[in-house]
């Protein structure tokens, strides 16, 4: 399969080159019949080039499906030794949940020696989670602990506001009100000074400081249950098959509130609290030059951190790949597939953000500046809750996180709104 992923590859820019030079035959001699025709085979080969992104995704997808199954089963509960000559091979590992489900779901006097032994240095290496903070005994929780990583990977490949590569990412053990201090001193700076001359004292030097605050909103998934027979016949390993499910489902949520959260009783969204860089002329569509116009709306300050990017939904994202240049070229830089560069626009990176709104009359459809400074506080670790004595003989999945998100400077990000109606 990962030949196949780099045979679509290759393919991918083989295509990107032919559509470049589809594009350079075109040029001020060229008859609009063929200049139109060269058109529509490059829009046609890019549109090819998507489609083969969609297929590398499902086989990349697939391919992470086959290792995850393959070391599954490669930890596969224990089959006694002699039943159908398959038996346990001195060395195997036996790993604690698939003992925890046998000793649960079946008499005790089944478990093997070793099994028992596994049980019972195992269980310390758990961590039980309570339903309230003052009732330790009332969770029932055991979890091992890959799979709150998996679910904190499932968060962050879902929305872009979960990453610690674009927002700064701030994390406490308490979920107490959290204040962030906040100054914007870019329109300050010194003056002349003379031989002798006095130092100002009149207060004109003065910073003016703000302050922000990060909370702790809390948000959860329903249980997700699966029965005894199915934990046991399924060829995937169902707490972390569903545990990927709930970490899409926190990631959702944590990105639709960290984008547009309205502040009140809830983040304050990145659109939000952005303040506004510039308004389209149309509330239907956009142009390059208002782009760059967004771009120099923020302080060359912000323009230079290394978290200064766009940010903006898909189908906008699609409308800024048609645009094109006097020469009819296109103005979206396609990266290189080969070498890992990625694609860039107007050579500044961008993040797709589906909790985004499109174009359109009064819709902020994008951002630009420096996320560095928007804080996203993480409050604890996301809590991951398999329960097996409420479901008995079935089982139960639930996932709770805590998290906050605040702008220290609405400057810092600015937004392009379509005009109003």
């Amino acid at each position: 399969m990962a030949n196949r992923i780099k045979e679509l590859r290759e393919k991918q820019a083989k295509i990107v080159a032919e559509a470049r030079e589809r594009l350079d035959q075109i040029s001020a001699a060229t008859d609009e019949a063929r200049a139109k025709e060269l058109e529509t085979q490059h829009d046609a080969a890019m549109a090819e080039h998507d489609r083969l992104e969609k297929q590398v995704e499902r086989e990349e997808q697939y391919l992470k499906l086959e290792q995850r199954d393959e070391e599954r089963r490669a930890r596969q509960r224990p089959i006694p030794r002699g039943e159908e000559g398959r038996g346990q091979e001195e060395g195997d590992k036996i790993e604690y949940r698939h003992v925890f489900a046998k000793a649960v779901c079946g008499p005790l006097d089944q478990l093997s020696q070793e099994e028992r032994a596994v049980l019972m240095q195992g269980a310390t290496k758990f961590e039980e989670r309570a339903q309230t903070v003052g009732t330790a005994t009332a969770g029932g929780y055991t979890v091992p602990t890959e799979l709150e990583a998996q679910i904190i990977k499932s968060m962050k490949a879902w929305g872009p506001m979960y990453d610690e590569d674009i927002c700064t990412i701030i994390a406490t053990s308490s979920g107490n009100p959290m204040k962030v201090p906040a100054v914007d001193d870019t329109d300050k700076e010194a003056a002349e000074h003379a031989e002798a001359q006095a130092l100002l004292d009149d207060g004109s030097g003065d910073v003016a400081f703000g302050q922000k605050s990060l909370d702790a909103f809390s948000y959860a998934t329903p249980f997700i249950r699966w029965s005894w027979e199915l934990d046991m016949d399924s060829i995937f390993n169902m707490e972390s098959l569903l545990g990927q499910l709930i970490g899409e489902r926190l990631g959702r949520i944590a990105n639709r509130r960290l984008t547009v959260g309205s502040g009140q009783s809830a983040p304050n969204g990145i659109v939000t609290a952005s303040s506004l860089g510039i308004t389209t002329a149309s509330g239907v569509a956009i142009t390059f030059d208002e782009i760059i116009d967004l771009e120099h709306a923020v302080d060359p300050a912000y323009r230079t951190s290394p978290k200064a990017r766009y940010m903006m939904n898909d189908n906008t994202f699609k409308a800024v790949r048609k645009l094109k240049d006097g020469q009819g070229n296109y103005l979206w830089q396609k990266g290189d597939v080969q070498n890992g560069a990625p694609a860039l626009l107007n050579n500044r990176p961008y993040s797709i953000n589906q909790a985004m709104d499109d174009i359109g009359a009064g819709k902020k459809a994008m951002l630009f500046g420096d996320f560095g400074k928007y804080f996203v506080r993480k409050v604890g670790s996301t809590v991951i809750g398999v329960l097996r004595e409420r479901f008995w003989p079935d089982m139960g999945i639930a996932g709770l996180a805590r998290f906050d998100g605040e702008l220290g400077d609405s400057g810092a990000v600015k937004h392009l709104i379509g005009k109003g109606a």
